[in-house]
């Protein structure tokens, strides 16, 4: 259990963490907003690429050693992480961490499934379910003091944290887990996890290069797009052909399924935006403290915690389509809000308020969508399905960042006007500005973060609508 809990709150923290430590990485490293952008991507992408087949390696080689196999590469990964020189390097080493990240996330709870009979299982996975969501509430708060500590290389312990962490979790599971047999007879789907890697990273960099100066590329974006469009195409193309495919095509047959996770794509786009770029925003143009921007999320996790039961009994009793409504509902009034409140700078008194309604919208959204989405499928698909799911949120987060980075990047400079060496987005002046511009590159980081929030709340309205249309509800049944 503890190994289990431990691993899965390493890959929980690592985004948002990363997040508040962004502008002190760019001024450690010297890195630009596209390298901020790909020390998110890297990891996000190979882990919604590759979350499934770490799922069915565990069926084919054993849960444990898959599991085993993730936290190694997670441990060492994260190391290099903390000892990356340039922002190259630490690109490189989160993209390889996304691989530890894609075999150790659906072990957490396979483990767990293994290794509890079925009469105690429930119990189980709820005690996991709980204890994860108090380290992921605690691990942002933790790694905001560390970095709000001022020195510029404290970023590197939110990475070498995990490496003990990972010993702790290793040696746990390899002295109390026993080994298991594979339970299934499959071949991994190699061709298919290589597809949609690389059809993801190329529509990934395509949105993101809408960002950079057109001279200098070798390719338009749009070309890139086209490229992405086409590999994922073969994606698709293969996973119905392959015996054995990474994902069953057949389940998106079903309109529930498919609009669950339409939903999850529309949903989960905006919230990732959002967590990714409010505390750099709140950071280098408020003047916020890491810590305090850390608190900012805290809601987020208690909520959850303490309202998921609700909000599941709520979708047993009359069906999902009310709760992922009323959830997605609130986030897109929370996204508008922060829109509409970012020039008050006003971060106890108006954003943190706003904030707790993201938080009340995603707890009452997430045990409903997990239900939904287990209800379109047979119970022989449950895991599959869940897992398909989790990638489309993955692969969400990876979009969002690199689009709307490219919108911020973009209405940043139209605010700024001329280029001013050393300013950009998201990031920290390396010196005293004039007074002048200081307040022009402030104005311009809340209009760039209010153009993130206004796409938020859009996409967010956009869910309402797939839920009322998609989703199942039984007061329907009994009209």
């Amino acid at each position: 259990m503890m190994s289990a809990i431990l691993a899965s709150s390493m890959g929980f923290i690592d985004s948002s963490v990363v997040s508040l430590a962004m502008p002190i990485i760019r001024t450690d490293l010297g890195a630009t907003l596209v390298d901020a952008q790909w020390i998110s991507n890297g990891y996000m992408l190979f882990l919604s690429a590759l979350v499934l087949l770490g799922g069915v390696a565990g069926d084919v080689f054993g849960v444990r050693n898959i599991f085993a196999g993730g936290i190694a590469v997670f441990m060492v990964t994260s190391l290099l992480c903390a000892l990356s020189i340039d922002a190259e390097m630490l690109v490189v080493m989160r993209a390889a961490q996304g691989i530890g990240a894609a075999f150790m996330v659906p072990g957490s709870l396979a483990i767990i499934a293994k290794s509890y009979p079925a009469d105690i299982r429930g119990a189980a996975i709820g005690k996991w379910a709980a204890y994860s969501s108090l380290t992921t509430a605690m691990g942002p708060f933790i790694g905001g003091l560390v970095l709000s500590l001022g020195e510029p290389w404290m970023w590197r312990l939110i990475f070498a944290i995990n490496v003990p962490i990972g010993i702790v979790a290793l040696a746990m599971l390899l002295m109390r887990v026993p080994a298991d047999r594979p339970s299934a007879k499959r071949r991994l789907d190699m061709p298919g996890a290589i597809l949609a890697t690389v059809s993801l990273g190329i529509l990934a960099w395509g949105m993101t290069s809408f960002g950079l100066p057109s001279e200098g590329q070798l390719i338009g974006p749009g070309t890139w797009l086209l490229i992405g469009a086409l590999l994922f195409a073969g994606f698709v193309l293969w996973e119905s052909q392959t015996r054995t495919p990474m994902v069953k095509l057949q389940l998106f047959r079903s309109r529930i399924f498919s609009g669950a996770n339409l939903y999850t794509l529309f949903l989960f786009f905006a919230f990732n935006a959002v967590l990714f770029f409010l505390p750099m925003t709140v950071i280098t143009a408020w003047g916020a403290k890491e810590w305090q921007a850390s608190l900012l999320f805290i809601p987020l996790s208690l909520f959850i915690a303490l309202l998921s039961g609700f909000s599941g009994r709520l979708s047993d009793r009359w069906g999902p389509r009310l709760p992922l409504t009323v959830g997605a509902g609130i986030m897109a009034v929370s996204y508008a809000l922060l829109a509409l409140t970012m020039p008050l700078m006003r971060l106890w008194e108006v954003t943190f308020p706003v904030l707790l309604l993201n938080g009340l919208g995603m707890a009452i959204v997430v045990s409903p969508l997990s239900a939904a989405v287990m209800l379109a499928v047979s119970d022989d698909d449950t895991g599959l399905a869940s897992g398909v799911n989790n990638a489309v949120a993955r692969a969400a987060g990876l979009m969002a960042v690199a689009a709307l980075g490219a919108v911020a990047g973009l209405v940043f400079s139209g605010v700024l006007g001329a280029p001013v060496a050393g300013v950009e987005f998201g990031a920290a002046p390396q010196s005293v500005l004039a007074p002048v511009i200081e307040a022009l590159r402030v104005e311009a980081t809340n209009r760039a973060f209010q153009a993130i929030a206004w796409a938020s709340a859009a996409l967010s309205a956009a869910s309402v609508v797939v839920a009322w249309i998609t989703q199942p509800s039984w007061a329907d049944r009994k009209s």
